[in-house]
């Protein structure tokens, strides 16, 4: 019989570099675990969750490969709003059992090339932010001082580089049509652009229509009165892709701009998934 696990991921009170997992069956036992690699899942089993941590990346994958089922919460603030309306304590347990009371269309089920692909693009991702941080302090500086920060900056640089290579070598190897969106973006040799179209990939793999897709990248304006809920991170990667596709700004950029780019993008990749289906099978 196939099993439903809910498990919740928590720093630890004696040391906060590093993560607990926590998780039930029936919401009254709880276990323990420092991976998630450890939870007693088998094939067919489902593992929902709130969030996976990039350090429990291999953990997440290891599952994946034994046949479990793994789903993440597509919005986390629904934890709060469950805990809410049943009144459940702000604890571990609370969280959990706050999982448990959501529908399963709110989780997102998350493949081992999606894993992969998200560590790559953070690691990418933390490179760009040390790399505006050490720029940012570089212009408050005088010419002598600023002088000092320039091979830091220049390491940061052939780093984030080397990573974007990494990733587009990836990328290939695990979604097929991200060449065929490069060559339809006119975005080969842009590095960023291309780093900022492999972050989005992994998401055009789900199963949602253009609309709902439209509304986790912030495409679309909130109902009048309503809270615009959407990934920034997303955002700022289409944000980023539609300005090198329309050869600007992003400043410059219109909401129809990013509206054509998600739509040509969410289409081209579309028609080829389901020309792979339509194929037949080999041997």
């Amino acid at each position: 019989m196939d099993v439903k696990i809910y498990a919740n991921v928590h720093r630890t009170k004696k040391n906060n570099e590093k993560y607990r997992v926590t998780y039930t069956i029936d919401g009254t036992t709880f276990k323990h675990t420092d991976s998630f690699g450890e939870i007693p899942a088998g094939p067919g089993d489902k593992l929902f969750m709130d969030t996976l941590p990039v350090q429990h990346t291999d953990g997440g994958i290891e599952l994946v490969r034994r046949g479990v089922e793994v789903y993440c919460l597509r919005r986390l603030t629904l934890i709060e709003k469950v805990r809410r309306e049943h009144k459940l304590p702000k604890t571990t347990r609370g969280d959990i059992r706050g999982l448990m009371s959501i529908e399963e269309e709110w989780f997102r089920r998350v493949t081992g090339d999606f894993l992969v692909m998200r560590r790559m693009i953070l690691a990418h991702r933390s490179l760009l932010k040390t790399h505006q941080q050490l720029v940012n302090k570089a212009k408050a500086l005088s010419e002598s001082e600023r002088v000092l920060l320039k091979p830091a900056i220049s390491f940061i640089e052939k780093q984030m580089e080397e990573m974007a290579k990494k990733i587009d070598e990836e990328i290939v190897r695990r979604y097929p049509d991200y060449g065929r969106l490069v060559d339809e973006l006119g975005i080969r040799g842009n590095i960023k652009a291309q780093v900022a179209l492999a972050e989005l990939i992994p998401y055009l793999d789900q199963p949602m229509g253009l609309r709902k897709m439209a509304n986790l990248l912030g495409v679309f304006r909130p109902v009048r009165g309503g809270k615009k809920i959407h990934s920034g991170h997303l955002r700022r990667a289409l944000q980023g892709l539609a300005a090198s596709a329309n050869n600007t700004t992003v400043f410059q950029l219109t909401a129809r701009m990013e509206k054509e780019v998600l739509s040509r993008i969410w289409t081209t990749y579309r028609m080829e998934a389901r020309g792979r289906l339509a194929m037949p099978a080999q041997g």
